[in-house]
C-alpha cells in the first residue's frame, strides 16, 4: 500500500493561483461588503457586480463549481481535492460564492443534479449552477431539534399537488432563495426515515411565509438576517416537484450532508490558519517586560498547540476526503470519520481561536479585529449539520460496532491472568533462561 502527502504540480499550481487570487481579489470584498446576504443574494447589485468579473476569471482558469461534473460545466472533482480547494476558499465569507461553491447552494445543486427530473434540472439546476439565483434547503423545524422523530410539517397528496401544512426553522437563505428544498413528512404510518419526501417550492409559492428572518449573533435587530423562520398554511405544491420518490427524502438528504461537512469543516481549517497566521504576527511583533511575546514560552506553547491541533485536525478531514473518494459511497467507515472530525471541529476552533485573541489582548476582542467574529463562529460550528453531541453518539456507535465484552469477570487485559497465560506460552524459554543462570 502506497501512502503520498503530495499533491500533484498541476493542482498544485492551481492551488497557488487560487491562494493569491482569494488574497487580492475576494478578502477585500469582505471588509466592504458587509451585509449577511451580501455573498449570497444575486440580486445585491454592489457585490453581485463585484463578483461577476472575478467569476469569469475563475471560469476560464477552470476552477468554477469544481464538485459538479463536466456536464454541468464543472470538473468533477473528488473530494480531498475539493477539500484542498475549500483550505483556501475558507479564509473568505465571498470566495466561495466567487468559486461556485457557496451553500447550501453546492448541495442543493448535487442532489438536483442525481435526483432531478430533466424538467426540474432546466427550471432549477441550470440557473443555479450558473450563479443566476440561490436556493435554499429547509428541514429543520422549531419543535423537533436535531430529532427527525419529532418533525411536523406534513404535505398529503391532494390531486396533482402536494399541500404542505406546518413551520420550518432556521432555512438559511430563504429569504431570497428562487427555490426551497423542502423536507416533509409525506407518510405518517412508517418510521419518519422511510416517510420523508423532498418537495421543490418555489419562494413565491402561495401558502409559503417567512415568519421573520433571524440572524447568528448579539448586535443585530430581531427580524435581520438570512436564516428564516418559515410557516406554511395549505401550500400547494405540483406533485411533479417532488425530488427523488416519495419516503426517499432522508436518502437524498444524506447523499448531501457527507461531502458538505468535509467542505465545512476545510474551510474551517482556512479560518484556523488565519487566526494562526494573526496570532504569530502578534508574537513577533510585541514585547513586555524586555523581550517580544514570541520568546516567552506560554506564548510558544499556545503557539505549539496551535499548529498541532490545526495539523491533526486538517490530516483528519482529508482521511475522511481520501476514503469517500475511495469508496464512492458513504458506508459505515465513511460516516464514523465525517462525524468525527464534524464532532472535533468547534473545539480547534475554540482553541486555537481563544489564543490568537488573547495575545491581541483587548484589540483581540474589539471590533477593530476580524478575531471576534471567529470566535462567534464557534458555537455555530457546534450547531450546523447537527449539533456535536450528535455526531459524538454515531462515532461512539461506530467505534463499538463489532467490538465485544470481557469473556468474564475481569478485563481481558487484566495482568494477573494475562502473565499467568504468557508464562505457559513461553515456558520454554522461561526455562532456558533459568538453567543459563
Amino acid at each position: 500500500m502506497a501512502w503520498d502527502f503530495e499533491t500533484d504540480a498541476d493542482f498544485q499550481a492551481q492551488l497557488d493561483w487560487m491562494d493569491d487570487f482569494v488574497t487580492r481579489e475576494c478578502e477585500p470584498l469582505d471588509l466592504v461588503f458587509t451585509g449577511p446576504a451580501d455573498p449570497f443574494d444575486p440580486a445585491r447589485r454592489g457585490p453581485a457586480a463585484a463578483m461577476a468579473p472575478l467569476k469569469a476569471r475563475v471560469r476560464e482558469r477552470g476552477l468554477w463549481a469544481c464538485h459538479l461534473g463536466p456536464e454541468l460545466g464543472g470538473q468533477g472533482y473528488g473530494q480531498v481535492k475539493l477539500g484542498l480547494m475549500n483550505e483556501i476558499l475558507g479564509r473568505s465569507r465571498f470566495a466561495p460564492t466567487v468559486f461556485g461553491t457557496q451553500a447550501p447552494d453546492t448541495g442543493n445543486a448535487e442532489i438536483l443534479a442525481r435526483f432531478g427530473t430533466p424538467e426540474q434540472k432546466r427550471c432549477y439546476l441550470e440557473p443555479l449552477v450558473n450563479g443566476e439565483i440561490a436556493s435554499c434547503y429547509s428541514m429543520t423545524e422549531p419543535q423537533a431539534g436535531s430529532d427527525p422523530g419529532q418533525f411536523t410539517c406534513r404535505a398529503v397528496l391532494d390531486g396533482d399537488a402536494w399541500v404542505v401544512n406546518g413551520e420550518k426553522w432556521f432555512a438559511s437563505h430563504a429569504d431570497f432563495a428562487r427555490f426551497l428544498l423542502l423536507m416533509v413528512v409525506t407518510d405518517t404510518t412508517v418510521p419518519v426515515h422511510e416517510g420523508a419526501s423532498i418537495l421543490i417550492v418555489d419562494r413565491q409559492t402561495p401558502g409559503l411565509e417567512v415568519v421573520r428572518n433571524v440572524a447568528v449573533g448579539i448586535r443585530e435587530e430581531i427580524g435581520s438576517g438570512v436564516h428564516a423562520y418559515l410557516r406554511f398554511t395549505n401550500c400547494r405544491v405540483p406533485a411533479s416537484h417532488m425530488l427523488g420518490q416519495p419516503g426517499q427524502g432522508f436518502a437524498v438528504a444524506q447523499s448531501r450532508l457527507g461531502g458538505g461537512r468535509i467542505h465545512h469543516a476545510m474551510r474551517t481549517v482556512g479560518v484556523l490558519k488565519r487566526a494562526l497566521d494573526m496570532l504569530c504576527e502578534r508574537a513577533l511583533s510585541r514585547s513586555t517586560k524586555g523581550e517580544l511575546l514570541s520568546e516567552k514560552q506560554l506564548t510558544q506553547e499556545k503557539i505549539a498547540d496551535s499548529y498541532t491541533q490545526i495539523t491533526q485536525f486538517r490530516l483528519h478531514v482529508l482521511y475522511a476526503a481520501w476514503l469517500i473518494d475511495k469508496h464512492k459511497a458513504y458506508n459505515r467507515e465513511v460516516r464514523r470519520e465525517i462525524a468525527a472530525v464534524k464532532a472535533a471541529m468547534p473545539g480547534v476552533l475554540r482553541d486555537v481561536v481563544y489564543r490568537a485573541l488573547h495575545i491581541h489582548g483587548s484589540l483581540g476582542m474589539s471590533n477593530e479585529m476580524p478575531l471576534m467574529a471567529m470566535w462567534a463562529a464557534v458555537p455555530e460550528m457546534g450547531i450546523v449539520d447537527g449539533p456535536t453531541e450528535v455526531h459524538k453518539v454515531a462515532v461512539a456507535k461506530a467505534v463499538l460496532r463489532g467490538r465485544q465484552p470481557a469473556p468474564g469477570p475481569w478485563p481481558s487485559a487484566f495482568l494477573p491472568d494475562t502473565v499467568v497465560a504468557a508464562r505457559a506460552k513461553l515456558a520454554w524459554a522461561i526455562a532456558l533462561d533459568t538453567a543459563s543462570h
